[in-house]
């Protein structure tokens, strides 16, 4: 496929018009959609191009989740923008005992077809309302589907199969990757969900990981092989489905893993993988498995304190360093 560089917000406007031309059954609903494109500008020009599918909403999550999930069951495909994933907590009961469990509930004879877009994480001075990722929240919520995309090729694909799946399909889309630059396919592509993409190869020790640390990961990547530790770095792209297989294939080769997410360390989705691979694979670890995540404390406002709480690509060194200490013993 021939490619061009542009940025997520890019991205995520490109598969949204396909889609939407594709489907008249999809729209989007939210706050400051019309008027500001959403905050991002991840959907500018759409108003003009869709006019009355591009909804504007009074400030109320639980009622804009609520339009969301009875659109769905009429047999429309909404995409739900929450502005940014921390008010998520203002809607649970929709999502959580509503749209995440009433295929279930019904036999499959009812199906809720939405996406629910949270814009999440941290780095960029947002402070402790603003800058959470909470997708281990939703991963322990069967019926959801939990997409974490880290490039703007990725984001379009991923986007475009949400928007398809006739499941609900919680999206975070990292904040500060927006303006994220890299090489999308000009031809029309769908990337499944539950399928993980190996971003580096190596031989020594597997790092796994998701949304933005996959940059944080490949950096340390570049860097620990200037020390001659060959990190393969896998990013999930889905937490849910999750794509194991690729998983225990990596981990089988360098007999070692360690996972890295940006969400706080306890209770983070790390701790679910470790599990996974203390269960499936011990026979072949030569260290354990360990977790690098964000510091359990509320996200501060100062950026000095901000990259301090936050995992960096020095953690990410470190971490394989003691691993293949270990691992060499």
């Amino acid at each position: 496929m021939r490619t061009r560089q542009i940025s997520v917000s890019k991205a995520i406007v490109e598969a949204l018009t396909e889609e939407m031309q594709r489907d008249e059954s999809i729209f989007i609903i939210g706050e400051d959609l019309v008027s500001h494109g959403g905050i991002f500008n991840q959907f500018k020009g759409l108003p003009a191009l869709f006019k009355d599918r591009i909804i504007d909403t009074p400030i109320s999550e639980t009622s804009i989740v609520g339009c969301g999930v009875g659109a769905a069951l009429t047999g429309m495909r909404p995409i739900v923008d929450m502005h940014f994933a921390d008010f998520v907590t203002t809607a649970m009961d929709e999502i959580v005992n509503q749209m995440a469990k009433i295929r279930y509930m019904f036999g499959g004879q009812a199906k809720v077809p939405m996406v629910l877009w949270a814009p999440d994480g941290g780095g960029i001075s947002a402070a402790a309302q603003h800058s959470q990722s909470l997708e281990s929240w939703f991963v322990h919520t069967p019926g959801l589907k939990v997409v974490v995309p880290s490039d703007p090729a990725d984001v379009k694909g991923l986007l475009k199969a949400a928007i398809r799946d006739d499941d609900p399909v919680m999206f975070f889309q990292h904040k500060k990757l927006f303006g994220k630059r890299g090489a999308v396919p000009e031809e029309e592509y769908v990337i499944p969900l539950g399928k993980a993409a190996v971003k580096r190869k190596g031989k020594d020790i597997t790092i796994i990981t998701y949304s933005r640390m996959t940059s944080v990961c490949l950096e340390a990547g570049r860097r620990l092989a200037d020390i001659g530790i060959e990190a393969e770095v896998i990013d999930l792209r889905t937490l849910k489905p999750l794509d194991f297989p690729a998983i225990a294939e990596s981990v089988q080769k360098t007999c070692c893993a360690m996972v890295v997410h940006e969400a706080c360390l306890t209770g983070g989705f790390g701790g679910e993988i470790a599990a996974c691979i203390g269960e499936e694979l011990f026979d072949y670890l030569a260290a354990p498995v360990m977790r690098i995540g964000a510091k359990d404390v509320p996200m501060p406002f100062s950026p000095v304190m901000e990259n301090f709480v936050l995992p960096q690509v020095e953690d990410v060194c470190a971490c394989a360093e003691k691993i293949m200490k270990r691992k060499r013993k």
